[in-house]
């Protein structure tokens, strides 16, 4: 494992603390929690077979 696969994996990691204390605050309901929380799985998702496919 090389520091092309380090370095993004890292950088989503960063960006998921970042992010993650306010999503959990604005989605205090399950079904918008859910909801929210399947879209940034998609997004991620879409990020990591992207930046495997790049590098």
């Amino acid at each position: 494992m090389g520091p092309e696969e380090i370095i993004p994996s890292i950088a989503l990691v960063l960006i998921l603390i970042l992010i993650l204390p306010s999503f959990i605050k604005s989605n205090l309901k399950k079904k918008i929690f859910f909801k929210n929380l399947s879209i940034w799985g998609i997004i991620v998702s879409v990020l990591v077979i992207l930046l495997y496919l790049i590098y």
